[in-house]
C-alpha cells in the first residue's frame, strides 16, 4: 500500500519500503514507503492548500460528506477487520468490533458539529448597551493525528472525525507495525469527497517522521496517542511554535474492590479490562487493588477465569485473545513482570516467555504499594498485580500514588463510599460499579497527571479541534 500526498502516489513509488507482517507467525502482508523528510514537506505544502479548500467548505457539506464515509466503511466492515486481525494480531472477533464503531463514532461527531452553536453576550458590562458580541468556532488549520499501534482504527476515528468536522486539513501518521488499515480508512474518506490536499497520509519511522512534522511551523495542531514519555517530547517541540497539542498517553489504572463486592463479577470486570486486546490497551485496569476480606478468593477466582480464555491463532474465529503486537513488547512485558517478582512479587500463574509476540495471563501476588508496579511501571500486557488494603484511605492512596490518573474503577454495594472514593481519584474518569476500561464514543475520555492534555469524544473533542473567534459589533442598535 501507498502513502496518500495530494493527487496522487506516484512520487513514493521509489522509496525504501517497510515489511508489514502478521506478528503471531510473521507472515509478510505487505509494504509501505519509508518516507523522508522531502514527502513531509511535500505533504506540508499539499496540505496549507487543503486547509484552505476544506475549511471554506460549508460545515453542512463537510458532515454530509462524513456521513458517506461512515457508510462506505460500514460497506467494508468485513475485510477491514480482518486486515486489522492479521496486521495487529487481535483476535477476529475483536478486530470486528472495532471496526463496527467506526462508522457509529463518525456519525457522532457529524451530528454534534452541526449544532454546536456559538453564544451571544449579555449586556452586562456598562458601555456595551449598543452592541452585540457573538462567538463563532472556526478551524485550527492543519492537525497532525499520530494512531497508536493498539486501537488503530478507533482512535483514527476519534481524531480524524473531529478535526474534518471542523474544517481541518488532516496529515496522518499510522504506526509502523500496523498502517495498513489506517491506510484503507484513509483512502475510504477520499473516495467520500474529501478533497485531496486536506487528507494526507505518511508512513515512516516515528521519530524520524513525527518529530519532522511536530517541529514545522506548518502545522497548527497535534493530536497524539502514545506512550508518556513520547508524548513529553511532543510538547516540548510543539512549544517552540505554540501548536495546539492534544495528548492521550500513559496509564497504570487502578480497579478498587470492596470487600462487599460480589467477587464472581469483580473478577469477570477485571478480566474484561486487561485479559482482551492482551492487555494493550491505555484505560486497562493495570493495578487490581482489593480488600484483604476477599483477597483470596478474588485471586483464585481469577486464575480460575483466566485458565478459560482461549489464546492462539487471532485468525481461527473461537479465538478470544491474540497476541502482542511484536515478540518485542512480549519481550519487554516480561523484563518488567521479572522486574516486578525480584522486589519480592510472586507468579502464580504465567509468566514465561517463548520468544515470540504471545505473551500469557499472568497473576502476581504479595505486591505491596512500594513496588513499582503499584505506581509508575505501565505493563501493556495481560499481567495482573493483585494489591490487598484494608481501608479505603489505604485504597485512595495507593490509586493515587501514580504519575498516571487516565482512568479508575471502584466496585463496592455500597454507594456513598464509591462516591466518595470517586471524588478522591486523581484521574480523568472514574466508573462505579465497574472497571475503568470504559470508553463509549460519547464519552469525555483522557487523563490527569502525565496521562495526557485533553479529551477525547463526541461530547468534547469538537471544542479542542477548533478555536474561539468573538465578534464585537458596535452601536448597531
Amino acid at each position: 500500500m501507498e502513502m496518500l500526498i495530494g493527487s496522487g502516489n506516484e512520487h513514493t513509488l521509489n522509496r525504501d519500503r517497510i515489511e508489514i507482517r502478521k506478528p503471531h507467525n510473521g507472515e509478510l502482508i505487505d509494504t509501505v514507503p519509508k518516507a523522508t523528510p522531502e514527502d513531509v514537506e511535500l505533504i506540508l505544502d499539499c496540505a496549507q492548500k487543503g486547509k484552505v479548500e476544506w475549511g471554506e467548505t460549508p460545515l453542512s457539506a463537510r458532515c454530509k460528506i462524513l456521513m458517506k464515509y461512515a457508510d462506505l466503511v460500514d460497506a467494508e466492515q468485513e475485510s477491514l477487520a480482518w486486515m486489522l486481525c492479521r496486521e495487529t494480531g487481535k483476535a477476529i472477533k475483536s478486530a470486528q468490533a472495532e471496526i463496527s464503531r467506526v462508522g457509529l463514532m463518525v456519525r457522532g461527531y457529524a451530528e454534534r458539529a452541526l449544532h454546536l452553536y456559538g453564544d451571544v453576550l449579555s449586556h452586562a458590562s456598562p458601555g456595551m448597551e449598543t452592541d452585540v458580541v457573538f462567538t463563532r468556532r472556526e478551524p485550527l488549520g492543519v492537525v497532525a493525528c499520530v494512531v497508536p499501534f493498539n486501537h488503530p482504527a478507533s482512535l483514527f476515528t476519534q481524531k480524524i472525525a473531529p478535526a474534518l468536522a471542523m474544517g481541518n486539513a488532516i496529515i496522518v501518521k499510522p504506526a509502523s507495525y500496523n498502517p495498513l488499515t489506517v491506510i484503507r480508512l484513509t483512502e475510504l474518506l477520499l473516495e467520500a469527497g474529501v478533497p485531496a490536499n486536506a487528507v494526507q497520509l505518511v508512513t515512516g519511522s516515528g521519530a524520524l517522521i513525527g518529530d519532522y512534522l511536530v517541529a514545522s511551523k506548518k502545522i497548527n495542531a497535534i493530536t497524539l496517542t502514545g506512550s508518556t514519555e513520547v508524548g513529553v517530547m511532543v510538547a516540548e517541540q510543539a512549544a517552540k511554535h505554540l501548536h495546539h497539542v492534544h495528548l492521550e498517553l500513559g496509564g497504570n489504572d487502578p480497579l478498587i474492590v470492596f470487600g462487599d463486592a460480589d467477587v464472581d463479577y469483580a473478577v469477570e470486570e477485571a478480566v474484561i479490562a486487561r485479559a482482551f486486546n492482551v492487555g494493550q490497551t491505555c484505560a486497562a485496569s493495570k493495578r487490581l487493588i482489593i480488600h484483604n476480606s476477599i483477597k483470596a478468593e478474588f485471586t483464585e477466582k481469577l486464575v480460575a477465569r483466566l485458565k478459560t480464555i482461549r489464546v492462539g491463532d487471532p485468525e481461527d474465529p473461537n479465538t478470544e485473545v491474540g497476541c502482542l503486537i511484536s515478540a518485542g513488547a512480549a519481550r519487554d512485558v516480561h523484563t518488567q513482570v521479572e522486574h516486578t517478582i525480584a522486589q519480592g512479587a510472586r507468579c502464580i500463574m504465567g509468566g514465561a516467555n517463548n520468544g515470540d509476540a504471545f505473551y500469557p495471563m499472568t497473576v502476581l501476588v504479595d505486591v505491596t504499594p512500594e513496588m513499582d508496579v503499584a505506581s509508575d511501571l505501565e505493563i501493556f500486557g495481560p499481567v495482573f498485580p493483585v494489591i490487598g488494603f484494608d481501608t479505603p484511605e489505604e485504597a485512595i492512596k495507593i490509586a493515587n500514588s501514580s504519575i498516571f490518573g487516565l482512568m479508575s474503577g471502584i466496585i463496592t454495594n455500597d454507594y456513598k463510599l464509591a462516591m466518595k472514593v470517586a471524588k478522591a481519584m486523581e484521574s480523568g474518569g472514574v466508573v462505579v460499579g465497574g472497571s475503568g476500561n470504559y470508553r463509549p464514543p460519547e464519552f469525555a475520555f483522557g487523563g490527569y497527571k502525565m496521562s495526557g492534555i485533553g479529551r477525547e469524544g463526541v461530547s468534547a473533542t469538537l471544542e479542542e479541534m477548533s478555536q474561539l473567534k468573538s465578534i464585537a459589533l458596535k452601536n448597531v442598535w
